[in-house]
């Protein structure tokens, strides 16, 4: 018989669900036929599955170690390796590579200010992201190694796209997080530099396109089969030039979230991102890299701003994150004339 207690991280999830992640390699009838047999009780009572179980509740599996090992995919291992001292400086420089730049952290919550180059999400199974990032950094810290949850991103930002990323540390916050983003009930801030001179605050609507194959969007001002409608307000900060040429400093409200939503709305009416390869001029891109050294989009999530919903716990009404600008995109502000005023 094996006994666990329901952390406060696992807490919010069905029981049928909780006992698939921790037991991953069994079928799902095979829990309900142990369900209704009583070889696995929740809280020393017969249960469905569908109960949602709650921190200190006591799960009780009356099988074998050697089924629930089977079930969790664990082999067992008769002498461990030894400890090769090459793989163990390895190990050292990736912890030191993966440290994560926090904004903010309490038990529940945890903001970080993604840096350019890094994956939200894998793209491919090889791949690494923030994603894996933070669980090792909670699986070092603060969470259970043996514990069927893991933590998970609740937006994501292109890969060179640099600012505020928020992760739930528990379900029950996954839950309500989601649903901020979700219901749009939050509001996202981005700054970035664009070409051109932007006089005054305007929110602009269009209809969005992906194209698959090549991984890029189009901005229409109808609406068209497979499109969606967008929403991108927008509002002038500053103002620089840098040989000749105008640009704006621009704070951005996303107001619908969708992938490269900033970086094409802007292009289609005139005013690209500085250094966008992929929506801008392929000559203004090159001269960017030239003169800066910028080599994607100079685009940051920059701030967030929790609203009051019914649902969020009071201590996070309300509730701002800022992140840092890059030391790039503070260098260019500072050549061209212009810096961020709060």
């Amino acid at each position: 018989m094996r006994v666990i207690v329901v952390s406060k991280q696992e807490a919010g999830q069905r029981l049928d669900r909780y006992l698939a992640k921790y037991m991953s390699k069994a079928a799902k009838s095979f829990f309900y036929k142990m369900l209704r047999k009583k070889n696995i009780t929740l809280n020393g009572k017969k249960a469905a599955g569908m109960e949602k179980v709650q921190e200190g509740d006591e799960i009780k599996l009356f099988l074998s170690d050697e089924t629930i090992d089977k079930f969790r995919g664990i082999e067992q291992t008769v002498n461990a390796p030894a400890i090769n001292k090459t793989d163990a400086n390895k190990t050292a420089v990736n912890k030191k590579e993966q440290s994560l730049a926090i904004v903010y952290e309490n038990d529940e919550v945890l903001v970080v200010n993604k840096a350019s180059g890094m994956l939200s999400q894998k793209a491919k199974k090889e791949d690494r992201s923030l994603v894996e990032y933070i669980t090792d950094y909670l699986m070092t810290r603060q969470q259970q190694q043996d514990s069927v949850f893991r933590p998970g991103i609740c937006n994501r930002l292109d890969r060179n796209t640099t600012g505020l990323i928020v992760a739930g540390k528990t379900v029950e916050s996954l839950q309500y997080l989601n649903r901020l983003f979700k219901e749009r009930e939050l509001h996202k801030y981005y700054l970035c530099i664009v070409k051109g001179c932007i006089a005054q605050k305007e929110t602009i609507d269009g209809y969005l396109q992906k194209e698959e194959k090549s991984n890029k969007v189009t901005i229409q001002k109808a609406k068209k089969e497979g499109s969606v409608r967008i929403l991108t307000a927008y509002e002038p900060l500053e103002y620089g030039r840098y040989q000749k040429e105008e640009y704006t400093l621009l704070k951005v409200d996303l107001i619908t979230g969708k992938s490269h939503q900033i970086r094409a709305h802007l292009q289609s009416i005139g005013h690209p991102l500085i250094g966008d390869h992929k929506y801008g001029n392929r000559k203004d891109a090159s001269f960017y890299q030239k003169e800066f050294g910028l080599q994607y989009q100079l685009l940051h999530a920059w701030k967030l701003c929790l609203g009051d919903a019914a649902y969020l716990p009071d201590r996070l009404h309300g509730k701002e994150w800022t992140a840092p600008l890059p030391e790039q995109f503070q260098t260019i502000l500072k050549k061209m004339g212009m810096k961020v005023r709060n």
